[in-house]
């Protein structure tokens, strides 16, 4: 075989070879749920966030990264080994608060790719700037709180201020994260024997709180009754005082009309009150006309009839020696 076939040959391979690569690499797909970043030699180009297939020059002028849109988790303080199991890692869990105490805490980070160039350019391990920053904000916000708030209900507090921390440092570092949420695992103290003191100690505070509340409640309950007894006095008393202007109001109009009367008839009004008055003080006496003279005088015994009592004998004295009845 001659050097010019061997050639020729070999020219024909590369050839072949050539269009395989081109006919391999020059189109890519991309999920719904994924991004990818054009390269061109060696540099990012060109972000493609749309899914479907696309096309790119052939290898090695471009070539595509392609990566997750979906939250990823990241799990500061602890890990599933392969059996599942969680590993907990003390070292990096013990923190101080800032009123001295000791406390284990772990907690997950979620977070996503928000922008691929930076994720892929920017830094050599972004998940590892991730992580140390994490445990930078949690140590900051655990550093500032009290041990009561870090294991009660402080926590929220702490995620929240944790998240705001985090996601200042990412946007700081430019490495293409967004945190997305900071969630609070677990907070606790390094020891049984501490764990059970604290335990006795927010008992004893919720016991507190609870009869507090008791005694709140009675207070107002109480305090209700009072309210309501007070309105209570005050309505009679209302519609007492109200009664009695009434009663006075009546009393003033009888005056005045016994008043009138007895500006027309004087002796005639005078002696009918004091009947009257009579009437109402001795309600069961009986009652005798007697003239000047003493002697009794004959009037139509109305008193008995109304009772239906036959009224008693009249005798009369015509010298006027006694009283008769």
């Amino acid at each position: 075989m001659s050097t010019r076939r061997i050639l020729t040959a070999l020219g024909l391979g590369v050839a072949g070879l050539l269009l395989v690569i081109a006919a391999f690499t020059t189109w890519y797909t991309v999920d719904a749920s994924e991004q990818a970043v054009v390269i061109t030699f060696g540099k990012a180009d060109t972000t493609v966030t749309d899914s479907g297939l696309h096309f790119k020059l052939p290898w090695p002028i471009q070539q595509v990264e392609v990566l997750s849109k979906e939250t990823f988790s990241l799990s500061f303080g602890y890990k599933q080994d392969k059996g599942g199991e969680l590993v907990s890692f003390d070292k990096e869990t013990k923190m101080i608060t800032g009123d001295e105490y000791i406390v284990l805490t772990d907690l997950v980070v979620q977070w996503k790719i928000t922008e691929p160039q930076k994720y892929l350019f920017n830094s050599l391990n972004p998940k590892e700037i991730l992580h140390d920053a994490t445990s930078a904000s949690i140590r900051s916000v655990i550093g500032s709180s009290t041990i009561d708030s870090a294991l009660t209900d402080g926590k929220a507090e702490i995620e929240g201020k944790t998240r705001d921390l985090l996601a200042t440092l990412m946007e700081k570092y430019d490495v293409g994260i967004s945190v997305q949420s900071v969630k609070l695992q677990d907070v606790e103290l390094p020891n049984v024997e501490v764990r059970a003191a604290f335990t006795a100690v927010t008992d004893a505070r919720e016991t507190k709180n609870t009869k507090i509340n008791e005694a709140k409640k009675y207070e107002n309950k109480k305090k209700n009754e009072a309210i309501g007894e007070r309105d209570a006095i005050k309505s009679r008393a209302i519609g007492e005082k109200t009664a009695r202007i009434e009663q006075a109001l009546g009393d003033v109009s009888l005056f005045n009309q016994l008043h009138a009367e007895y500006a027309k008839n004087k002796e005639i009004t005078r002696q009918r009150l004091v009947i009257e008055t009579l009437e109402q003080v001795l309600p069961k006496a009986k009652l005798y006309i007697m003239n000047d003279n003493g002697e009794t005088v004959k009037y139509l015994p109305l008193q008995q009839l109304e009772s239906g009592t036959p009224p008693p004998p009249v005798v009369e004295e015509k010298d006027g020696g006694g009283t008769n009845e």
